[in-house]
């Protein structure tokens, strides 16, 4: 299940993106498929990489064509091994709220990008992650797991005062707010619990098979309790 629209964004023959924090692939792979592109993913979970190569072996053999490869890196987004001005495109999806310095992952990301090149954020929405710290004390500290809460307005001021424009914005997902706070009232049989379960089916279903009805529920429920809010900006210039 994609949170990125690329719809919003110019990818043509030769884009190069990054896909910081890329986990399993979903992103790297769906914008992989749609041209002649470099796709670069940088996450610091091993076994997630493994995932993303072993899906990338199997269905996105390398050809002849030089503009369409992928390569999968391990380390950490607040230092990017990578050369200044390199990529036309970074996702940054559901990272920001795992890591302490996010404005230095900000200015990395400044940093690689291209001029005029752009960066799309996604961050779990305010409302809905705070039911889900509400509901539960276990959410709110698992290892590794979200150490803040945005809200939108301060979070887009400081990235523009970065160097960069906010031009779109958009929530996602309105399906699996509903999912995760039912988790959190129960965290402990959080993966047999038989209304979790028979919620996870239907999205699996949503996923997999995209019936219009479920398709409707989420278009007509990610404004109102959207699990993401997904943000597009161009880099103008440096400002930092």
């Amino acid at each position: 299940m994609l949170t990125v629209d690329f719809s919003n964004l110019n990818i043509k023959p030769g884009t190069k993106i990054l896909d910081l924090g890329c986990g399993e692939g979903r992103h790297l792979h769906n914008v992989y498929l749609r041209d002649s592109v470099t796709a670069v993913g940088l996450d610091l979970d091993f076994d997630s990489l493994k995932k993303t190569n072993e899906t990338c072996k199997k269905y996105f053999p390398m050809g002849n064509n030089k503009d369409k490869n992928w390569l999968l890196l391990q380390g950490r987004c607040e230092i990017l091994p990578f050369k200044r001005e390199i990529f036309d495109i970074v996702i940054c999806s559901e990272v920001l709220e795992h890591i302490e310095n996010y404005h230095g992952v900000i200015k990395e990301i400044w940093s690689v990008l291209t001029p005029n090149g752009h960066l799309v954020v996604s961050v779990p929405r305010y409302l809905p992650e705070r039911i889900c710290w509400a509901l539960c004390d276990d959410y709110k500290y698992e290892k590794g797991g979200h150490i803040r809460i945005f809200k939108v307005s301060p979070l887009v001021i400081e990235i523009e005062r970065l160097g960069f424009k906010l031009y779109k914005k958009h929530h996602a997902h309105g399906l699996h707010s509903p999912y995760w706070w039912l988790k959190c009232l129960n965290w402990q049989k959080r993966d047999t619990w038989f209304p979790i379960k028979l919620y996870y089916k239907l999205l699996v279903l949503d996923i997999i098979k995209k019936p219009k009805f479920t398709r409707f529920l989420d278009k007509i429920l990610s404004p109102i309790i959207g699990k993401s809010v997904v943000l597009y900006f161009k880099k103008v210039g440096k400002k930092w």
